[in-house]
């Protein structure tokens, strides 16, 4: 059995005559990135790859917990009490993390950094490394303290934002989609306006190929888990995709699972029985940050969200007999 997802308004517009079907990749923020596209007559196809590789890396210049030298990174080494000018982008991906915390009330935290750090999953003493061990309830308990001791605030006016003291942001859950937000714009910036990106796994979408056809894609699977849900498939046309999944990252904690995504309020990595959580949206920032956030809020609460904001989102939870899917309204209006 196989859904079928479609968007509620589609545009009939054909690439322009003389159009071919180009591709492009390339590596970013540890991972792949690709680009299908129908270029027009007389474009580069070079000149498009290097102006997409060059966006991805100005967002890892600005946002990668991972190179030292980034804007995010001088911001957590930054004292006390300093305020720090932010480039557009940046200034885009704080603003609307920022709000993400604040409308699911704390279960989402761009600010998280200590804790993703303690639990193995940031840029050093990796939990896929000799002599880790998971923080015990003091370490988290400490994290938890210093967190709530100390906000980033952002000037919205003057396009700046504070470091209270001690605040590690960790754009990891919001980055990569905004990349993919950003190779799209920049692809329509040249004129390409019918086209599939893709970076780590998270997509957007835009026109049709050359024969009408939409942007098909394949909504990501548990791999641990087998056909053990519904398959779906959904046309990528003016829309952006990404799923949060327990599968990705993790190690065996006692009996539990320890997956990346952790609840910033706990301290602790989810425990709601979440496989993964997909969400279709107008930007891939969007659908980044919200399914992160209805991880963890999890299969109720996180329904609730979706359905009193209009989200469109896949929820698999894990039971002894198998995976249950449960969907919101928004996700199941788009079927077909």
């Amino acid at each position: 059995m196989r859904d079928v997802l479609v968007p509620l308004e589609v545009d009939m517009a054909l690439p322009p005559g003389g159009s071919t079907l180009h591709t492009a990749s390339g590596t970013s923020m540890g991972t792949g990135w690709s680009a299908r596209l129908m270029l027009p007559p007389g474009a580069d196809g070079a000149a498009v790859k290097a102006a997409l590789q060059a966006e991805l890396d100005e967002i890892v210049a600005q946002m990668s917990h991972w190179e030292p030298d980034s804007l995010l990174s001088r911001y957590n080494a930054a004292p006390a009490g300093s305020w720090h000018a932010l480039p557009p982008q940046f200034f885009d991906v704080a603003d609307y993390a920022l709000r993400v915390l604040e409308d699911s009330t704390g279960a989402y935290d761009p600010a998280g950094g200590l804790l993703v750090n303690l639990w193995g999953f940031g840029p050093t003493r990796r939990y896929d490394q000799a002599g880790f061990h998971a923080p015990d309830a003091v370490a988290i308990g400490t994290a938890l303290a210093q967190r709530a001791a100390g906000q980033p605030v952002l000037d919205r006016a003057a396009r700046r934002l504070l470091q209270p003291g001690g605040v590690l942001l960790d754009f990891s859950s919001v980055a990569k989609g905004y990349a993919v937000d950003c190779m799209a714009r920049c692809l329509e910036q040249r004129s390409v306006r019918h086209y599939v990106v893709e970076a780590g796994g998270e997509l957007r979408g835009a026109g049709t190929k050359a024969n009408g056809e939409p942007w098909w894609v394949e909504i990501e699977a548990v791999p641990d888990a087998a056909g053990a849900s519904t398959q779906a498939i959904v046309a990528l046309h003016g829309l952006a995709v990404a799923t949060s999944g327990d599968y990705r990252r993790y190690f065996q904690h006692g009996a539990r699972r320890a997956a990346h995504t952790l609840d910033p309020r706990s301290g602790y990595p989810v425990a709601n029985g979440l496989a993964s959580v997909t969400v279709l949206a107008p930007t891939c920032m969007a659908a980044d940050a919200l399914s992160t956030a209805l991880t963890v809020l999890g299969p109720i609460d996180g329904l609730a969200f979706a359905e009193a904001r209009g989200i469109a989102a896949r929820f698999l939870v894990r039971t002894a007999s198998g995976l249950v899917e449960t969907t919101s309204s928004d996700w199941r209006s788009l079927l077909q």
